[in-house]
């Protein structure tokens, strides 16, 4: 997982059937920055490669920052 241009490039190995990438890239994100995986979804794109993630609570700087350190 990277940013790369402001945009962030993951890959999960979940296959994409009845919406189990979508939700393994949430899980993904959650664990990263420490949230609660019910805090972060797909808003755009669920059957494309490109998506819109929604996360709730957190600033978009916090999440940039959080996204970028790999520490985190």
């Amino acid at each position: 997982m990277g940013i790369g241009d402001g945009i962030l490039l993951a890959r999960v190995t979940a296959p994409p059937v009845e919406g189990r990438a979508n939700k393994a890239l949430c899980q993904m994100i959650a664990k990263r920055i420490g949230i609660a995986p019910s805090k972060v979804s797909v808003v755009k794109g669920e059957k494309s490669r490109n998506k819109i993630v929604r996360v709730k609570g957190v600033s978009a700087m916090a999440l940039e920052q959080a996204l970028r350190d790999p520490d985190s």
